[in-house]
């Protein structure tokens, strides 16, 4: 028997004007330390040093993903489709609420560093001894790893996974919206009471009546403007760049035997690759940045400085170019060295590419449809086979070299440069 609150909790919410909680598994998830810890964890990285607006957590973003699929389960009741399993409901619910506790700090920057993924770290904290496993275990012996299944794309219910993880989704949904509204720009603005009203339960999976296709292929080209105008601006990039950059540093020093004059016994673990999931959840923003501040004092000077420049925002500069091939890259590294610069730490090249749509080949063996349009006939075809302007999209690639350098430190050396290469800089 499905169980409700006495009284329905709600959230404030400035992108669905309330998040509305009715189960008492969702509220006791909200309400554990692993949960409250996405507060501390933005949303969008480093895009904050940008766009000065994008201050929003995680913690925002998962109740957001949770309401969307809240709305679209609710559609399905009330619609009494009999291809959506309504046992499956809390089973989504959890999934969407949870999908992303496993996220470290500065989000996608941390995991390119350290080489993890934060889906694997969201099931081991499901999974693992946590307040949040020990509320979802009350609901059965199995349904943590029922959730967690749902996270790893591995769950026998195809049409639960599209919920919360395809290429529309309610994560998509959300992130498209609220980080359209939190940096300030349009490019976001979907039509989403209109798409969740064309979603259909339909032969295991979620398909979109043809009638909203449109509002569909919105969706998509607002997701092709936000990647090229916020999630891969390159002032951002460059911020990730420095990031990163010190935590390559960090790594370096801790594999040289490097005394800290400051060190998180949790943060050394991880760079060390054996951190627990207890400490991995008392890394959030704050640790990191207390780091960050402490190390700006430190004795290495390489350290010293990259952890000053992300704090004090002075980032790389960069400059763009069409193509570059490897011997080129090799070629302005050697000259970087005997100009006394450090190539590993002076130098970045950059080539952000987004693929806006996988689109379907039917000549390609394996070939999986994306996102399905259901017709009058209740024939299913793949959008990119009915829309032009999806087929228009798909598959494009966009963007061009960036070379981030320092550039104080490259205006010191350019007469150092051969000019071909110092060209390239000025």
């Amino acid at each position: 028997m499905e169980q409700k609150l006495n009284e329905e909790k709600v959230f404030k919410d400035p992108v669905h004007n309330y998040v509305h909680v009715q189960d008492p598994i969702i509220w006791q998830l909200i309400n554990t330390p692993e949960f409250q810890r996405l507060r501390r964890i933005r949303q969008l990285g480093t895009t904050y040093l940008t766009f000065h607006g994008a201050e929003h957590s995680r913690f925002s973003h998962s109740l957001g993903v949770y309401e969307i699929t809240r709305k679209i389960i609710s559609q399905f009741e009330r619609n009494e489709y009999p291809d959506w399993p309504k046992k499956e409901k809390l089973v989504a619910l959890c999934a969407a609420l949870l999908h992303d506790v496993g996220h470290g700090p500065f989000s996608h920057s941390i995991e390119e560093a350290f080489d993890m993924d934060h889906e694997e770290w969201t099931c081991k904290i499901i999974l693992g001894d946590t307040e949040v496993g020990r509320i979802l275990n009350t609901v059965g012996p199995d349904f943590a790893q029922k959730v967690a299944s749902v996270i790893a794309k591995t769950y026998d219910k195809p049409i639960v996974v599209n919920l919360v993880s395809s290429p529309l989704d309610a994560d998509r949904m959300d992130y498209l919206l609220r980080d359209a509204y939190y940096t300030g720009v349009n490019y976001g603005t979907i039509d989403l009471d209109r798409i969740l009203r064309m979603l259909r339960p339909y032969q295991g999976r979620v398909v979109v009546k043809d009638s909203g296709m449109h509002a569909v292929e919105d969706y998509l080209m607002s997701r092709y403007q936000m990647y090229w105008q916020v999630y891969f601006h390159p002032v951002t990039r460059s911020s990730e760049i420095v990031l990163r950059q010190i935590f390559r540093r960090a790594k370096e020093l801790v594999t040289e035997g490097y005394t800290f004059g400051f060190m998180l016994r949790p943060l050394l673990h991880l760079i060390k690759g054996d951190i627990s999931v207890k400490d991995y959840l008392r890394i959030d923003e704050s640790t990191i940045q207390a780091a960050f501040n402490e190390w700006t004092d430190e004795k290495d000077p390489i350290l010293s400085e990259l952890c000053t420049r992300f704090l004090d925002r002075k980032l790389y500069k960069y400059v763009e170019v069409d193509y570059i091939e490897h011997k080129d890259i090799k070629q302005i590294e050697d000259a970087f060295l005997e100009a006394g610069l450090n190539p590993t730490y002076d130098l970045e090249i950059d080539f952000p590419t987004d693929l806006p749509y996988d689109v379907f080949r039917p000549d390609i063996a394996g070939s999986k449809r994306q996102i399905i349009i259901l017709d009058k006939q209740e024939r299913q075809r793949d959008i990119s086979e009915v829309s032009e302007i999806v087929r228009s999209i798909s598959g494009m690639q966009k963007g061009n070299y960036h070379l981030y350098f320092p550039h104080e430190k490259l205006m010191n050396a350019l007469p150092k440069l051969p000019p071909e290469i110092a060209g390239m800089f000025k």
